[in-house]
């Protein structure tokens, strides 16, 4: 609920207590002093803090003006990402013999946030570790006494995490993509050619154009010592242009990389290394994509996904993943979910703040239209879902291909899902012609099975969390885990 739609003793329903709590102490300031400018008692503060006492519309305006925020910024649930993590974390197996409830876990975030995050910490560990001994052990059955080397899913978390709380917006970023782009002369019809001059005169860095050869897989090399920067021939002219904004990025930004890594808890040696590579990406896609000027033009075309490639030498997963950083407190843009799937349901790249719970391990549910969209490669899907607390959804899917070289190489197949929540729909252009009011249009979805109590769904892989099920092995369902009516 907004300030400006509700009335002047309204109260503000999103649990605010931890963040007032942690914007107090990072300003130094303790609960007599912050109850003093508030004009309320130190033993109300206190009951707010702990989520005792709902906020009522005028103290956010004075909590604000104290702290020095937008409005809405400062009443965003930052909360919301945390429960539904956790949620997703108890839905486990492992926690099928605990009567954990909904209600506890929100208190336990809103009381504890830090000791939540702990847990989450500890339940990534421990699926991190699972996930390895299970490799380890098909690996040996087939090898044994191979030398293996695992890719760890904990920094990618971390990594996911910081990006998430950070609302996937950097104004530092964007601050420096656009110096950078006044001193390199960037030239949008010809990017290429003023990236490549940027670079040699303002590092000295010579790119060198790799032509293609069997076997040869690299696509983008930069030698500190030669100070050559190879970009292979194979890539197409979207993905060449975003390897040498990438490069600029880690040549002329890397303190303010580090900066924001630790200052956003991102402590281990691998996770930061990761989290340097997510931040060169976006600082690629606000060279290319100035944020005020892509706003502009998205709000113009409606979102127009394909015209906005043709508009700035971006491909479809570049534009997608720019549009869901369009959160700057005063010109923000339509507020998107964004995931990556490939063929097998694993999620490799996710964030949300439409408000759309996806999944943190595993896959996602199956009516999804990301899915489906890998029966008509290539095809802009269009889906209304409706979850199961009654939240709507309108999204849109397609697939990619990325190439690695020439015939017989191997081809990732991919799938990009975007979305917002079903109420800003209209601003799309791939809302025309779909009847967004109809209930009948909105096709029944969940998270995961594991979360999902929707029994009456043909695509169940696995019987809901804490429900007791009733299967009779004389009859068939829609599914295993389906009783069929009777008539």
């Amino acid at each position: 609920m907004s300030a400006t739609a509700s009335a002047p003793g309204s109260r503000v329903k999103v649990r605010l207590g931890a963040k007032i709590r942690r914007l107090r102490r990072d300003h130094r300031m303790n609960q007599a002093q912050l109850a003093e400018r508030l004009s309320i008692s130190a033993s109300y503060l206190n009951l707010i803090e702990h989520n005792h006492r709902n906020v009522t519309v005028g103290l956010l305006l004075k909590l604000a003006e104290v702290f020095q925020l937008n409005i809405n910024e400062l009443a965003e649930d930052d909360e919301s990402h945390l429960v539904s993590n956790l949620m997703e974390a108890f839905d486990d197996a492992l926690f099928e013999e605990i009567d954990l409830t909904n209600v506890e876990i929100r208190e336990l975030v809103g009381a504890a946030p830090v000791a939540a995050k702990a847990i989450l910490a500890l339940y990534d560990a421990y699926r991190t570790q699972l996930t390895d001994m299970r490799s380890l052990a098909d690996q040996l059955s087939d090898e044994a006494g191979a030398l293996l080397d695992f890719e760890s899913r904990m920094p990618a978390d971390l990594v996911s995490d910081f990006i998430q709380g950070a609302g996937n917006y950097f104004p530092d970023i964007e601050e420096e993509a656009d110096r950078v782009r006044q001193e390199a002369n960037f030239d949008r019809q010809n990017p290429i050619a003023s990236m490549t001059a940027y670079l040699q005169d303002a590092f000295g860095v010579r790119v060198a154009v790799l032509p293609p050869a069997p076997g040869f897989e690299t696509m983008r090399r930069y030698d500190p010592t030669s100070r050559v920067l190879e970009i292979s021939e194979i890539l197409p002219r979207s993905s060449r242009i975003f390897q040498l904004a990438h490069q600029i990025g880690l040549l002329s930004i890397s303190p303010v990389f580090d900066t924001l890594l630790i200052e956003g808890g991102v402590k281990t040696d691998e996770a930061r290394r990761l989290g340097r590579i997510s931040l060169a990406n976006y600082f690629a896609a606000a060279l290319m994509m100035p944020y005020d000027d892509f706003l502009g033009m998205a709000e113009g075309l409606r979102y127009d996904i394909e015209l906005l490639q043709h508009h700035y030498n971006a491909n479809f997963e570049q534009v997608c993943h720019r549009l869901t950083t369009l959160h700057k407190p005063t010109a923000r843009g339509v507020p998107f979910h964004m995931l990556r799937v490939d063929i097998a349901g694993n999620i490799s790249k996710r964030f949300s703040t439409s408000g759309l719970r996806i999944p943190r391990h595993g896959g996602a549910c199956p009516r999804w239209n990301v899915y489906t969209a890998f029966l008509t490669p290539d095809v802009i899907h269009a889906q209304i879902s409706r979850m199961g607390n009654g939240n709507g959804y309108f999204c849109i899917a397609r697939t990619l291909q990325k190439r690695g070289g020439g015939h017989g190489s191997p081809q990732s197949i991919l799938s990009i899902g975007l979305g917002c929540e079903l109420s800003r729909a209209r601003e799309l252009v791939y809302s025309d012609g779909i009847d967004l009011d109809n209930p009948e249009r909105a096709v029944p979805a969940g998270v995961q099975c594991r979360a999902c109590e929707r029994m009456d769904c043909s695509q169940r892989a696995f019987p809901p969390v804490h429900h007791k099920l009733d299967m009779n092995e004389n009859t068939r369902g829609l599914s295993a885990y389906v009783s069929p009516r009777s008539r």
